[in-house]
């Protein structure tokens, strides 16, 4: 049998936030393992859009999420923070200073503390409700996510829904694609600048505003698409010629083992001391999506944040008695350069 894994800090979680949490523990000395249920880091920014453009990284007036990840990667890589992919923790047990944890692939890691870092939990699409939708998933025709625009280049691609993820690949793939977007109702969930961009570009003629339609049925053979149906709700319905469907009804969300382990939930996430971003137990603290508390801002600036914070809330943990003298990182360098 395998030894445990020891470490200071637990990492729960691999996207921008954990990440982070790895150089912000690093800059204080304490070594940190990483451990998240999908095959690479980055979280929802690599596996969902890694070429969507994110706005609001100060320094940066955008960058591609699968950028910032590859980013992130570069500033953590000092610390050479060991690894857990495709393994998600199943169990946690101790207390502050003696943590267990156990991945369902039978790997121990013995903490000091942790850090919750997963985002929205275990996730998946929201899917249509749509007869056959199996087998055009099965083909690539349906999708949910878009890992690369150049996979659709010159095809006939039809966008539904009125979020930012339907908006934001509309105008990303109009110029290489012939796009429609279906919406039930004029109006988009958008930030208002893309929405505008959108209506925009429809009134350019660069691509088709369907609205107010919803889907309706799916035609082809073999699993290939040929045309989307939609309708409105007074039964007009319409055929729009396509080739691949980008169905982006937002994800289904899930803590799943997380919520077995005491931590104070609220609405699905966890509730922490925005102070020290300690949850309900001793310990244990939690960062990014995962976490809330009043005033709490969905931002990936923010988790950054939240994990300057949680390693120094931490460090009296790990290293009691021992005095933590802040420096700022222009004056103390990174450990190890």
């Amino acid at each position: 049998m395998t030894a445990p894994l020891e470490t200071d800090v637990a990492i729960i979680g691999a996207g921008p936030a954990g990440l982070f949490a790895v150089f912000e523990l690093g800059m204080l000395k304490l070594s940190s393992v990483l451990i998240d249920a999908l095959a690479e880091p980055g979280g929802q920014c690599a596996a969902l859009y890694p070429e969507k453009p994110i706005y609001d990284i100060p320094a940066h007036p955008a960058i591609d999420a699968g950028d910032l990840i590859e980013a992130l990667e570069r500033q953590i890589a000092p610390f050479a923070a060991p690894r857990l992919l495709g393994q998600r923790v199943v169990a946690l047990e101790g207390a502050a200073g003696a943590f267990r944890l156990r991945t369902d692939q039978g790997t121990e890691v013995l903490a000091r503390a942790v850090i919750i870092a997963a985002g929205a939990g275990a996730f998946g699409p929201n899917r249509p409700p749509i007869s056959g939708l199996d087998a055009f998933e099965a083909t690539g025709a349906v999708r949910y996510f878009v890992r690369g625009r150049e996979a659709l280049r010159g095809k006939r691609v039809v966008i539904a829904g009125g979020g930012d993820s339907a908006v934001d690949w509309a105008l990303a793939l109009r110029d290489i694609a012939q796009v429609s977007v279906v919406h039930r109702r004029p109006r988009f969930r958008a930030a208002p600048e893309s929405a505008a961009a959108l209506e925009a570009a429809a009134a350019r003629g660069e691509l088709e505003l369907v609205i107010p339609y919803q889907l309706a049925a799916l035609h082809g053979t073999d699993g290939q698409l040929a045309a989307v149906e939609v309708a409105t709700l007074a039964g007009e319905a319409r055929r729009l010629p396509a080739d691949v469907l980008l169905a982006f009804f937002g994800l289904a969300a899930e803590l799943g083992p997380i919520a077995e382990w005491g931590v104070a939930l609220d609405q699905h996430r966890v509730r922490i001391d925005p102070a020290s971003c300690e949850t309900s137990v001793r310990g244990v603290f939690a960062i990014g999506d995962v976490a809330t508390y009043p005033g709490k801002l969905k931002l990936i600036l923010q988790g950054f944040s939240e994990a300057a914070m949680a390693a120094h809330a931490i460090f009296p943990l790990v290293r009691p008695g021992q005095a933590l003298h802040f420096e700022y990182s222009t004056t103390s360098g990174v450990p190890g350069r």
